[in-house]
């Protein structure tokens, strides 16, 4: 078994990248320090493409890992738990700190492959990078203070309690933010004491293998942070695996509720962040510039693929007209095209599949009597390179109701659904009326009516006058099928 130890994409090539050009052919597996191809044993794995969303060209392929090759991910990480598990906090705390610093480091060349592969702009990407540094530096932080407890009982005896690691957990990561994604899954469970597996989804799968280059760079042992690539069948395996004691997922409802069922036959920790379909609720006492700005953010970020966007908009009657004409304006202006460019605001979907779909949802909403108010057509690029990308207008769709699908059902695309309201009572009853619950958004100027809304809404967050900011000091998950984890917390301007 040849083991690849050069990095998977070198510096010199990324900083000439171009969108349409780019061409990988490198093995994308990544057990015990260095790149492999998966165990060719595993004779009836199927080969999956990758393609980049701006402009439909397939940009690599790879085997998807069966049993042979997970079991060898596994036995590799359970190698390095050993070393791993014995070290003090502070020592496994000075590695994540190194790791934060290379994160830091490569931050261009990491950014610049995930816009290729997720079509978000350069410019998000590069905020991504940075959340996904500031949690592994945060973890590396407290990695030194777990500490169990000393308690005194009578007779002078005692007993005492140990924070003990796992050992083997999986992490699976969704196709919209993978490498932040990626760092938020491993660096709690490193920082703990555990080793980790990683599943990126195989929409894609590189960036997650930049990562595993850097915790090997920054000291941690071989096998610390493996990177097994594939679809369903590889993610089964991996949660039905003896000796995975853990497993943390981010994605679909559907399948996380099938990972759910698979893991309680063995009894294993679970942690999931599934879908939403959040309300945002603008109130007539905002400031009307700021909430269209958070409406923005709260449904045109990445492309509108973003779990806890606020997709449900319920904007106060008396002010209706006035913000449906200012976010119609703004959402006009956005500009789509090249991930690369420096001004680019909104980039292709992550495949024709999921553009189909999200198009065949406005397509409904007008069917019910929805009004589609701007976009929700395909946009053609003048930059013939682009012209089979995978790219939308944004889409605000007016007079909606409660009953329609647009409203119940996350589209995951870029279509606001505007909904109006009369009184306070009124719009909570109706932004509870989901079986989601990820977050929740308000803008008042009314502290006391701000808090009220935050304690009434059924989400793990609430955001107060901004949206989808995510600080690494706060904790993120949902209610009801939305997780199976809840925080909730509220930020205000």
């Amino acid at each position: 078994m040849e083991i690849l130890r050069t990095r998977l994409i070198s510096a010199s090539w990324l900083r000439a990248a171009s969108t349409g050009a780019f061409q990988l052919k490198e093995p994308l597996n990544y057990r015990h320090g260095g790149r492999v191809q998966p165990h060719s044993g595993d004779g009836d794995s199927m080969r999956e493409k990758v393609h980049e969303p701006a402009s439909g060209r397939v940009i690599c392929d790879f085997l998807c890992s069966g049993q042979q090759e997970i079991d060898l991910a596994v036995q590799s990480s359970k190698e390095a738990y050993k070393s791993w598990s014995r070290l003090s906090g502070s020592e496994r705390g000075r590695i994540l700190l190194e790791a934060a610093r290379l994160i830091r480091e490569q931050r261009e060349d990491i950014a610049i492959v995930e816009s290729i592969n997720t079509g978000k702009p350069i410019s998000e990407s590069r905020a991504d990078v940075d959340t996904a540094w500031q949690s592994v530096e945060y973890y590396a932080g407290i990695a030194g203070t777990l500490a169990g407890q000393h308690i005194q009982l009578s007779g002078g005896s005692f007993a005492y309690t140990r924070r003990e690691p796992l050992g083997v957990c999986v992490g699976i990561g969704a196709w919209n933010y993978p490498f932040q994604i990626a760092c938020w899954k491993s660096a709690p469970a490193l920082a703990c004491g555990n080793a980790m597996i990683f599943k990126p989804s195989p929409l894609t799968p590189l960036t997650a293998v930049m990562l595993a280059e850097i915790y090997t760079q920054a000291g941690a042992p071989n096998g610390l942070f493996n990177v097994v690539q594939g679809a369903v069948q590889t993610g089964n395996a991996l949660c039905q695996h003896k000796d995975v004691a853990k497993v943390s997922f981010t994605g679909s409802v559907p399948t996380g509720i099938k990972i759910m069922e698979t893991v309680a036959k063995s009894v294993k920790h679970i942690t999931l962040e599934l879908g939403g379909k959040s309300p945002l609720v603008i109130f007539s006492d905002c400031d009307l510039e700021n909430a269209v700005k958070g409406a923005m953010l709260a449904n045109f970020l990445s492309q509108g693929e973003v779990c806890s966007n606020g997709t449900r908009v319920f904007v106060q009657k008396d002010i209706l007209s006035k913000f449906v004409e200012k976010v119609v304006a703004k959402t006009k202006a956005i500009k789509i095209g090249d991930p690369l460019l420096e001004d680019t605001q909104m980039g292709g979907l992550i495949n024709r599949p999921h553009l189909d779909r999200v198009l065949s949802y406005v397509k409904q909403a007008k069917e019910q009597g929805a009004a589609v108010l701007c976009g929700g057509d395909l946009f053609v690029p003048d930059d013939p390179n682009l012209k089979d990308g995978y790219f939308m207008n944004p889409c605000v769709l007016g007079n909606c109701k409660d009953e329609m699908t647009c409203v119940k059902e996350e589209i995951f695309g870029p279509v606001m659904s505007v909904l109006e309201f009369d009184t306070e009572d009124e719009v909570i009853e109706r932004a509870n009326n989901t079986n989601l619950g990820l977050a929740a958004g308000v803008f008042t100027r009314d502290v006391t009516r701000a808090h009220r809304m935050a304690a009434a809404l059924e989400a793990g967050t609430c955001f107060i006058n901004n949206y989808n900011v995510s600080p690494v000091e706060i904790p993120f998950g949902g209610y009801k099928m939305s997780g199976s984890y809840q925080f909730r917390f509220s930020e205000k301007n």
